[in-house]
């Protein structure tokens, strides 16, 4: 069945029941050899022209999907064959916790816009790290999305980013801390400059002696930062990952914002606005990241992706590797292939010879 026939059923659904469905039907698909190798050929686009490599990690293409729909690992065996170049886990917290209060998901169709307050709902790092342990192997780079539990104290944030860290440390290919949901009450203040240099510092610290533990290179280290910062936040935070020790390796550009657009008064709910109407705020920010970093630091971009020219803006805004989510919910899982079949088309058109020489044309 297509996705055009099987969406208007899941948009009378409760949108977290539809994704909890969604989640148990790949679960169920990574049990399912034959049907797994049946979705791979529908989904999955091999072309040399998109495969990159960053961190010593090969992307075969740079169409990842993106933290928050995943947040257990429970379809990490299926989700390689939907097309995906990279798969990233989480939010994953040390210890399991319910979230905020029902109802937290909101769609918006005519907007292509989803508001969620879930506040890292999920079974915690110990669970995660059974199922990633579990995996028959990594076809595709595994990224694992870390942040604090709700009853935290922020001046012991740290703790908790290490806790997850160290149980998860042997199963991902990158790590990502992510201190811009909007939804855990007092996380965006750990943007402030001191406040992630000193989390920063102490996570930098556990991942060399996790990798001296078990004898592999320490993750790269990507930092997940919110669309509604202003540009001289932007600016410090860029310089996290210049110099001779940089802090970070990459950056994940953007989360969630805050901000409503004036234009479309009728997304009232509180909670993070993704989809369509984050495209142009999450855009700026990678260009100014980009900037920033003079074009020397990765940086996947997230947000408002609902087509190849989505993609190919974020491309040329600065992105190395995108990431989909909420285009997802509105597209369908051939969103993925639809952008890989276009966007070199998209590239040579504009005169670029590839993808590297496209990105940060127009930062």
């Amino acid at each position: 069945m297509s996705y055009g026939l099987l969406r208007p059923l899941l948009f009378t659904l409760d949108p977290e029941r539809a994704h909890t469905l969604s989640i148990a039907a790949l679960e169920a698909l990574g049990h399912m050899p034959r049907g797994l190798a049946r979705v791979a050929r529908r989904y999955t686009l091999h072309d040399p022209r998109l495969a990159q490599d960053f961190w010593g990690l090969h992307f075969a293409n740079p169409v990842g999907l993106a933290a928050g729909y995943d947040k257990d690992a429970r379809a990490a065996v299926a989700l390689p064959a939907l097309g995906f170049g990279f798969i990233e886990i989480g939010t994953v917290t040390p210890r399991p916790q319910p979230g905020n209060p029902h109802p937290r998901v909101f769609r918006y169709p005519a907007q292509q816009a989803v508001i969620n307050r879930m506040g890292f709902p999920g079974e915690g790092a110990a669970a995660v790290a059974r199922r990633l342990a579990a995996l028959p192997g990594h076809p595709v780079p595994i990224g694992i999305n870390l942040g604090k539990n709700k009853d935290t104290p922020l001046e012991r944030a740290q703790d908790d980013y290490i806790s997850a860290l160290e149980l998860l440390f042997p199963y991902g290919d990158y790590l990502c801390v992510n201190v811009s949901s909007p939804n855990t009450p007092g996380l965006r203040l750990l943007q402030g400059e001191e406040a992630l240099r000193g989390l920063l510092n102490a996570v930098a610290a556990a991942n060399q002696r996790l990798a001296l533990q078990h004898q592999r290179p320490p993750l790269p280290l990507l930092l997940k930062i919110a669309p509604d910062l202003d540009n001289d936040n932007l600016d410090a935070i860029g310089s996290l990952a210049l110099g001779t020790a940089p802090l970070v390796h990459g950056f994940i550009a953007t989360n969630t914002t805050i901000e409503r657009p004036a234009s479309q008064p009728g997304l009232s709910e509180s909670g993070g606005l993704s989809g369509a109407p984050l495209l142009e705020r999450s855009n700026a920010v990678i260009a100014r990241l980009y900037r920033a970093t003079q074009g020397q630091v990765p940086i996947i971009g997230v947000g408002g992706i609902l087509s190849a020219a989505d993609a190919y803006a974020k491309i040329r805004a600065g992105a190395s590797l995108l990431q989909v989510y909420s285009g997802l919910i509105f597209r369908g899982p051939g969103l993925v292939r639809e952008i890989l079949e276009d966007l070199p088309g998209l590239w040579l058109r504009d005169g670029y010879p590839d993808l590297a020489h496209a990105r940060g044309s127009t930062a």
